[in-house]
């Protein structure tokens, strides 16, 4: 059973739109951290919610769009995993099929563990991590890195 047209571009489009939402709505999400479950009701349409909630639906491991910003176009990735080393200058996340990328962390990435702010150094191996940001080269640098609040 070959794959047909419909599902490469369904595919390519679903990647697309993810990318798009993670590269716009990183920022805001790590600088509102908690919004209240009331903060978005009776806008837009019935479904639709904040990107990284829609993301999450996917179950997606890890993927990269090309997306077009302010100042020309950026390579959006993102990734899901979990934390295999850290450093003082980014972490190693692998994974569920195997693909592990280290992220590098500069002044402009935010780090959120259990629903609070962290630092680098307070994430350990074995984390389970969703990290989102950008590709230049072979570099990927974390604009967030969040750590799932235990349920």
């Amino acid at each position: 059973m070959g794959i047909n047209r419909k599902t490469i571009a369904a595919g390519a489009g679903a990647a697309g739109l993810l990318g798009l939402g993670l590269y716009f709505s990183v920022p805001a999400f790590a600088d509102d951290p908690a919004p209240s479950p009331t903060a978005h009701a009776g806008q837009g349409h019935p479904g639709k919610g904040h990107p990284l909630r829609r993301a999450r639906a996917l179950r997606g491991v890890h993927g990269e769009a090309t997306v077009k910003g302010k100042d020309g176009f950026h390579l959006a990735t993102w990734q899901r995993g979990k934390i295999t080393a850290v450093s003082a200058t980014g972490v190693t996340v692998r994974s569920e099929d195997g693909v592990s990328w280290t992220w590098t962390a500069d002044g402009k990435t935010h780090v959120r563990k259990n629903g609070a702010k962290a630092s680098l150094q307070g994430l350990t191996g074995g984390d389970q991590v969703l990290v989102a940001g950008e590709r230049s080269g072979g570099t990927r640098t974390a604009r967030l890195v969040r750590v799932p609040q235990h349920r």
